[in-house]
């Protein structure tokens, strides 16, 4: 029979994905009350979206990879070759802003498939491989540009990184477009836990009560509603925010509804088992690290577009933000386990980590060695969810 669950036994029972949304707003209320309001003011949470979406576009991509039991060192690196070729195209050639941000993309999926040969038909572990791309790439940026940065893309280019979609829709002092997107993507998400819920009554699983559930919706609907409210009484909808929120849909839908997808939780999960079960394992390891190349071939755009320039430097530790953000959101050391949506957070509580101290004006060392402390309890906690489990 169909059962309902308290909230103590879905917060038991989701462990790790609800500890990361209740750390999130924890650290957000906490840094509101630190920084005297400042973080939760609109044109912060604006800067916040502009500054990491890139990083949040890396964890997308690195989740998928540590779900199916690898690692990637290199997407730091082959973002900022990827910039570095776009803006050779770009400003050296003056090529239109269209063809370096293909250049870009292009560059990225063939540098994720070189790497993805190495390891799903070689056999050569993803550590080591990425390792040696993290240098190959990054020597080749150094090269491209000379070890000089390239600078300014042309307008179009920039607002990649930097422009808004405001005014469409007009509004006395705020934007009406932004606030309807939002309202848009609430009730689409409301539709999808009211048929998420059904399937599992339907297949006789236990479910929240219908108090809980609704609740759940209204409090996500008022955090997200009043994240719009503060991007609308600033500049409006962010150009990136759009590129992120179609990448989030797209990768969600990838990775929990397609075969592509389950065939990856089952690598990671385990590799005898789905190799036993005619999962083409090489070709899914070679796509899986294609994607990845995509990805950072798009980070290295949204990062060039908001710097407004090519830098030999670029991209310098982007990777283990992204792996960091991998793990904060849920993500096992072993595999098999993990969600987009939750990587998303894992970035979100990195970057409010980030942007919360810098408001504070903490230092660079001091930042790393939260941030450091941060991932290690994360995987910790990981760790011994596991131990919990097997004792039981």
């Amino acid at each position: 029979m169909t059962g309902t669950a308290t909230l103590k036994e879905i917060l038991l029972r989701n462990l790790r994905q609800s500890g990361i949304f209740l750390a999130l707003v924890a650290l957000l209320l906490l840094f509101a009350g630190l920084t005297d309001g400042t973080m939760l003011s609109p044109g912060n949470l604006t800067n916040m979206v502009l500054q990491y979406s890139y990083i949040l576009v890396l964890a997308i991509g690195m989740v998928i990879i540590i779900i199916g039991g690898h690692i990637d060192l290199s997407v730091g690196s082959i973002a900022a070759f990827a910039g570095a070729v776009s803006a050779i195209l770009v400003i050296k050639n003056d090529m239109p802003w269209w063809v370096g941000v293909l250049a870009a993309i292009g560059i990225g999926v063939a540098a994720g498939a070189w790497q993805g040969f190495w390891v799903a038909f070689v056999g050569i572990p993803a550590f080591i491989v990425t390792l040696a791309g993290m240098l190959l790439f990054r020597g080749a940026t150094w090269y491209v540009l000379g070890s000089i940065s390239l600078s300014p893309f042309p307008k179009p280019y920039q607002e990649i990184g930097n422009g808004f979609l405001n005014g469409l829709l007009g509004g006395q002092g705020y934007d009406i477009f932004t606030l309807l997107i939002f309202a848009f993507a609430v009730a689409g998400y409301a539709v999808s836990a009211v048929r998420g819920r059904r399937a599992r009554i339907a297949y006789n699983q236990s479910v929240e009560t219908l108090v809980l559930f609704v609740l759940k919706i209204a409090v996500v609907a008022a955090v997200v509603m009043a994240f719009a409210w503060q991007l609308a009484n600033d500049r409006g909808l962010p150009i990136v925010l759009i590129i992120l929120g179609v990448l989030i849909l797209v990768y969600a839908v990838v990775t929990t509804r397609t075969v592509f997808g389950r065939h990856v939780y089952a690598i990671g999960g385990n590799l005898t088992a789905a190799t036993l079960s005619g999962v083409k394992v090489k070709w899914v390891n070679f796509g899986n690290l294609t994607n990845m190349g995509f990805l950072a071939g798009v980070a290295g755009v949204l990062y060039s577009a908001r710097t407004n320039s090519a830098q030999p430097a670029a991209g310098n530790l982007f990777e283990l933000d992204a792996i960091a953000a991998a793990f904060i959101g849920g993500a096992a050391v072993t595999g098999g386990v993990g969600r987009v949506t939750g990587a998303i957070v894992g970035g979100l509580i990195m970057a409010v980590l980030t942007n919360g101290m810098s408001l504070m004006g903490l230092g660079l060392p001091q930042q790393q060695i939260v941030k450091g402390l941060v991932l290690l309890v994360a995987v910790a906690f990981d760790v011994y969810n596991k131990r919990r489990a097997g004792t039981k």
